[in-house]
């Protein structure tokens, strides 16, 4: 992490877990051993149908509410589509954009994930950009090269004052949902290349402005050990984040004296 020049960003993604009616309790939970974390801003991203609810139980706190998908298109017939400008309106700040599952299960492509990010850039919303690579492509050694592609193509025609407002997740495919991870050395070097791709296009400046997360299988065991990388700036968590007393101590790991 480097707070000199970018924020730490802890985030949870709730997938398609738990109800409305229990964001209460888990906010209370949270909120009982984390009253205030202000090393780090901290965001759950939960479905669609728990935003207003999860806004409410995150009132008068540091937390914030973020969505875990958002549409290409602004308004119109598109069934079961959510605008960034609903999001919005419903008190969102971050939004997920290109999850390996979205990607995978609902055909999500780099270009897809270009849209998306310019709607939720034109609400003022946060985007969490997840980019990463699949087992085989990390067995045939081309992690980097597959990354970079991402990046460029999610990031091509912006102007690099919205480029510094963008969240990067580095999500190893591999290891998501599998409590497999790789090693600290591993990600901070995936994550320092994401840096250095953005160097190249805009400069060093907007460069070390970026948040980058991991966000594969990160837990309390091995937060620590993730986020001491200097290239890595928070996290983007799974199952860990479903349950508050887990979720709670990855959030205290970031606080670490630099």
């Amino acid at each position: 992490m480097n707070r000199k020049y970018r924020k730490t960003i802890i985030a949870g993604n709730w997938k398609m877990n738990r109800l409305p009616s229990e964001i209460k309790g888990y906010a209370e939970e949270l909120k009982a051993i984390i009253p205030r974390a202000k090393w780090c801003e901290v965001a759950l991203c939960v479905p669609f149908v728990m935003l207003y609810a999860g806004q409410k139980a995150l009132k008068d706190t540091r937390f914030a509410i973020g969505a875990q998908d958002v549409s290409a298109y602004d308004s119109g017939a598109y069934t079961g589509e959510v605008s960034a400008a609903q999001l919005a309106d419903a008190g969102c700040k971050y939004v997920i954009i290109g999850h390996s599952e979205r990607r995978q299960y609902h055909g999500d492509t780099d270009f897809m994930v270009r849209e998306k990010l310019r709607k939720v850039l034109e609400q003022k919303l946060i985007p969490i950009v997840c980019v990463g690579e699949s087992l085989e492509q990390r067995e045939l050694g081309v992690t980097i090269e597959h990354i970079t592609y991402q990046v460029r193509t999610v990031l091509s025609g912006l102007a690099g004052e919205k480029v510094r407002k963008i969240v990067f997740a580095y999500e190893p495919i591999w290891a998501i949902g599998t409590g497999r991870t790789a090693t600290p050395e591993d990600a901070g070097a995936v994550c320092g290349a994401i840096r250095a791709v953005i160097r190249g296009l805009y400069g060093a400046r907007v460069a070390r402005a970026v948040t980058i997360q991991y966000g594969g299988s990160m837990n309390a065991g091995n937060a620590a050990d993730l986020l001491a990388q200097p290239d890595i700036d928070g996290g983007l968590i799974g199952g860990a984040s479903l349950k508050p007393e887990e979720f709670a101590r990855i959030i205290l790991a970031s606080n670490v004296e630099e």
